[in-house]
């Protein structure tokens, strides 16, 4: 979106509210669990930032729309709720070099025509639709999230309800998915994917501008400026990394039944200062939620491998069990039937396998030929989705 400098500034005064709000909360719960140990209902909070607003020091508080500032009120009450069912990790204090965001319901904004009117703005918000597909003058969201990246752009997402989705014909076909730094994924079917190398055409670029910063006095506004440089190429970079995955994990999920992935820990990984920087650039994180999220809105299935299951030094096709197997070696003949293996392809035909032996309603063998699911499959949570970590594949002859 593009906001003219009068909504610049009700905006900025906005997210600066939010950031109070949230921060004097988030210490207020600390304060209380320390010294009482209990915890803080919603509804306290609620009746804490009314009395706020009514003190001198957090007058300016009334100057910006209320309802941004109880919706943040929500979103951390929320934040708790998902950190203790161990789906999200424990709220942490806004800072106001990172992503700021605002989110308005019904009651904050007015939406007619295509053209958006948010609480005290006095114009429209001039906005890129970006659903070609999608009519936005038939649009009537529920809420409306704005927000300002640390590269100065500026964008506005819209909450709507939609029927749910239509889930994909079936294939007949799992995969197999063995994540690397040589190749991105190997698939099961023999097939390779490359790694883009975004970083590499940004880095020298990066290195230039981040050189330019250190260089920059403290709270000067050069030093803005050239932080405004860096983010931006950073988000360069991000950009074309989550547009790559996306389309990664989109062909996984339209081409496969079931999709089988390793449990990889990536933060115990990038602790090698050897590799730390190339796995960073991966984001097999990200592909991994991705795919989670993805799989049951297609009626497709996820299964995770566990991280310990030695799938690179199993033989995909007699189950023989190499005692070592170095890092360099990247093809190698099995003692026992005298197959040789592609050390990666092997790999990915025993998460296959390794994945299909946890799922009892699924039925195929290593290659992924004749998985079938018994019914559709009613689309759950990421959570929920997940199938418990596979520790035996193929038996051992």
């Amino acid at each position: 979106m593009y906001p003219t400098p009068e909504q610049v500034g009700v905006l900025n005064r906005t997210f600066g509210c939010i950031r109070v709000v949230w921060n004097q909360t988030l210490a207020a719960r600390h304060a209380l669990y320390a010294t009482e140990g209990k915890p803080t209902s919603y509804a306290r909070t609620d009746a804490a930032l009314t009395e706020m607003k009514k003190t001198p020091e957090y007058a300016w508080l009334a100057e910006v729309s209320s309802v941004p500032l109880q919706q943040t009120l929500r979103h951390q009450h929320n934040a708790y709720k998902e950190f203790f069912a161990k789906r999200a990790r424990y709220p942490r204090f806004k800072s106001r070099d990172g992503r700021q965001s605002a989110s308005y319901t019904r009651s904050a904004f007015r939406m007619k025509a295509g053209a958006l009117w948010l609480a005290k703005t006095s114009e429209a918000l001039r906005f890129v639709w970006s659903w070609p597909d999608i009519e936005v003058t038939t649009l009537d969201p529920s809420m409306v999230t704005v927000s300002r990246d640390p590269d100065g752009r500026w964008f506005v997402a819209f909450a709507v309800d939609v029927d749910a989705p239509t889930q994909l014909a079936e294939t007949g076909v799992g995969v197999g998915v063995d994540l690397g730094l040589r190749d991105f994924a190997v698939l099961s079917t023999g097939e390779r994917v490359a790694h883009p190398r975004n970083m590499d055409q940004h880095e020298r670029r990066l290195k230039r501008y981040q050189r330019i910063l250190a260089r920059k006095q403290r709270g000067s506004a050069n030093r803005k400026k050239a932080k405004v440089k860096v983010a931006r190429c950073h988000s360069r970079v991000a950009d074309a990394r989550r547009d790559f995955l996306h389309k990664a994990s989109v062909d996984l999920v339209r081409r496969f039944d079931v999709v089988a992935v390793e449990d990889l820990a990536v933060a115990n990984m990038v602790r090698n200062r050897f590799l730390a920087k190339s796995i960073s650039r991966t984001g097999w994180g990200e592909f991994r939620s991705m795919l989670s999220y993805k799989a049951p809105i297609a009626g497709r299935r996820i299964a995770v491998v566990d991280r310990w299951y030695p799938s690179s030094k199993t033989c995909s096709t007699c189950g023989h069990l190499l005692a070592d197997l170095s890092l360099g070696t990247r093809q190698w003949a099995c003692p026992g039937c005298g197959t040789l293996h592609d050390r990666d392809v092997n790999a990915a035909k025993n998460i296959l396998a390794a994945g299909l032996a946890v799922m009892p309603d699924v039925s195929g063998d290593a290659c992924g030929g004749g998985v079938r699911r018994s019914g559709a499959t009613p689309a759950r949570s990421p959570v929920k989705q997940e199938i418990r970590p596979a520790r035996e594949g193929i038996p051992r002859l």
